[in-house]
């Protein structure tokens, strides 16, 4: 090679070098956030995942790895205490030097309180039933986690954090609409020359949600009227997005089994309101669902709420809404 090619190769090399040097270190606490960061950020970066695929998001031990994204990322996006309470010091401490954004509690979150009780009443969520940040309204609900219940079940709540709000925000496509933009302007901030790719990838992302908000109701059409069960209470802002309310949870926590009178209620309901589907989940105990199925016709599905058997990266995100209404519709 001349002395001439060597140094236009070294040239562009550095230059190469410096232009991702540039680029933020960006971290995200669970799959579903990290697909959408990893959607804005195209042809830019790509984030670190902090839980990994398949794990539970409410009790976690940090790998060397993961510690170490958080103490050099410059931007952290999180869901927020009441799905990961074990983060929080971990962000405090590890990850000090960077801007640390809590999607729950970022402009437009459509928040629903925690229901309660194994059997979900015919709802809808209206104005009034739901809250959105920016609303006057807001502050109605902190610091009141429906104590006044005292059901035997009460301490299914065991494994949130006791927050006022059902952390599993991201199953709103609503919510992921508003957080690209929110994602959008903390990349552009910390990287200037790449706002125009960021925020042209967040209105893209944004087209992409209202496309596939209308195949999920397509594809949900066919079965609307049909009861299900599912296994832990996960869903209520996929219910509320597609106006398709399940009837209830077998467990209103994914941290703890529901009790013997919990499994009769569900067990009667199943029996004398014509439930069609008992929907499970990968990580749990699949004896528990055999065990409410006992004596009924019902059938049963597999919904995972964080798209854990799916590949990581901007496509989690819509696969995981899809598989959602495929399951639920299969189910029925």
């Amino acid at each position: 090679m001349s002395r001439t090619l060597l140094t236009l190769s070294l040239s562009a090399s550095l230059m190469g070098s410096a232009a991702l040097a540039d680029v933020p270190n960006v971290a995200a606490d669970v799959a579903p956030i990290h697909s959408l960061v990893a959607r804005v950020m195209e042809g830019v970066g790509t984030p670190d995942l902090i839980v990994q695929s398949g794990a539970s998001p409410h009790e976690y031990s940090l790998r060397p790895s993961e510690a170490a994204a958080l103490q050099n990322a410059n931007l952290v996006f999180w869901v927020g205490p009441d799905l990961t309470p074990w983060l929080e010091g971990a962000i405090e401490t590890i990850a000090t030097g960077a801007v640390v954004t809590e999607l729950m509690e970022a402009e437009g979150t459509i928040e629903l309180p925690f229901r309660e009780g194994a059997l979900f009443e015919a709802h809808s969520h209206g104005d009034g039933d739901h809250d959105a940040h920016g609303d006057e309204d807001h502050d109605d609900h902190e610091g009141h986690h429906h104590d006044e219940h005292g059901n035997e079940d009460h301490d299914d709540h065991a494994g949130h954090h006791h927050g006022a709000h059902d952390p599993h925000v991201w199953l709103s496509p609503d919510n992921a609409a508003a957080w690209l933009n929110v994602i959008a302007a903390q990349l552009s901030a910390a990287d200037p020359d790449n706002a125009g790719t960021y925020f042209a990838n967040a209105a893209s992302a944004r087209s992409e949600i209202v496309t596939l908000t209308e195949e999920v109701n397509a594809t949900l059409d066919p079965v609307r009227g049909g009861n299900f069960i599912v296994f832990h209470d996960a869903y209520q802002y996929f219910e509320t997005t597609f106006d398709f309310p399940a009837s209830g949870a077998i467990s209103l926590s994914d941290a703890s089994d529901p009790s013997p009178a919990r499994i009769a209620e569900i067990q009667h309901r199943i029996a004398t309101e014509g439930v069609d589907c008992v929907l499970a989940e990968p990580q749990f105990n699949m004896g528990l669902i055999e065990t409410v199925l006992d004596g009924t016709t019902a059938n049963t599905g597999i919904m995972d709420p964080l798209g854990s058997d799916l590949e990581l990266g901007s496509d989690l995100y819509p696969q995981l809404i899809r598989n959602l209404a495929e399951t639920l519709a299969d189910c029925l």
